[in-house]
């Protein structure tokens, strides 16, 4: 994964232990239906396609249709996950977890972006969100906003408002409903400054 999509393989070394990593599935993370999971928004930025089976009987949906509510997925009984596929490569995916802890910790939020630049316009974009709603979710709304602009922190601060229609985040032990809107709209600009080729990351930034 780390060579065809290091973002999503950079957030799946931040899943859990190395032990609870050795022995989950990413498709045990999709049926599970968390809302802040941290696996289903990173496969929704990325166009990913689930594919579900019950016997001999198999369908494909887009993963962010799986999600209907909380804890509830488009899954028949008797379905389960089968397999999820993947574009072969998303050069603009970038994806941030954000938690009291760095290693081992459940997401407060979690957000993943992927854009497609072309002659410096947003030709598209795939946006999506843990922890903001009752289900991974895409931001729709933001997306929409930034299609057909000039890629510039202009076209970023335009589309801010936006995150408020798509959005209602609850408050609980992990953040308050304030935090987690403010944040959202703050990792859009780090993903302006990332694919800028600013440090952004805890990792890299020094005071």
């Amino acid at each position: 994964m780390e060579g065809p999509h290091p973002a999503f393989a950079e957030l799946l070394r931040r899943f859990a232990s190395e032990q609870v990593r050795s022995a989950a599935t990413i498709g045990g993370n999709i049926a599970n239906g968390s809302p802040i999971g941290d696996g289903p928004p990173a496969l929704i930025a990325m166009g990913a396609v689930l594919h579900l089976r019950q016997g001999e009987e198999r369908r494909e949906m887009p993963l962010e249709a799986f999600f209907l509510d909380y804890r509830k997925q488009d899954r028949l009984p008797g379905e389960f996950v089968e397999a999820v596929t993947v574009p072969e490569t998303a050069p603009g995916l970038r994806c941030y977890k954000l938690s009291k802890r760095f290693d081992q910790d459940i997401s407060a939020v979690c957000g993943c972006f992927n854009l497609e630049l072309e002659g410096g316009k947003i030709a598209s974009a795939r946006i999506a969100f843990g922890g903001m709603a009752g289900v991974p979710k895409r931001a729709a709304a933001v997306e929409e906003a930034l299609i057909g602009r000039e890629w510039s922190l202009k076209a970023v601060e335009a589309a801010l408002p936006a995150f408020a229609t798509d959005f209602a985040p609850l408050s609980d032990m992990r953040a308050s409903a304030e935090y987690r809107l403010a944040t959202a709209q703050n990792l859009l600009r780090r993903y302006f400054h990332d694919l800028s080729g600013d440090a952004v990351s805890v990792l890299e930034v020094r005071a």
